[in-house]
């Protein structure tokens, strides 16, 4: 979520799985490749700018060197519940986002 790791190129490739993929509360589809050369462009990646605001974290530990992380975003006024699944590489290389979707919550939706 911070704007200075969202706009490195080696931070998001340290962040994601190679097998990377999402689904995004647009509904467009992103591949690890795409994410690495577009996410410094992407809202949120700004220096300055509008930041996403996350609440609402829960984990789940699905087995063993995976994890599901659900939890919501705030973005200049837009709401989405997001899930993702991480998995922890087995070259010793930690934690990395394997598959995220985020959903938009309408206005009315509490």
């Amino acid at each position: 979520m911070d704007p200075a790791v969202r706009a490195s190129r080696a931070g998001t490739t340290r962040l994601l799985d190679p097998e990377f993929v999402e689904v995004g509360a647009s509904g467009r589809r992103y591949t690890y490749e795409v994410m690495v050369a577009e996410l410094a462009d992407h809202p949120g990646s700004a220096e300055g700018g509008s930041v996403y605001e996350p609440s609402d974290f829960r984990g789940v530990l699905l087995a063993p060197g995976v994890v599901h992380l659900t939890y919501e975003t705030c973005f200049e006024g837009r709401r989405a519940r997001r899930s993702s699944l991480w998995r922890e590489r087995e070259d010793g290389a930690g934690w990395r986002l394997y598959y995220h979707q985020g959903t938009p919550v309408p206005p009315e939706v509490i």
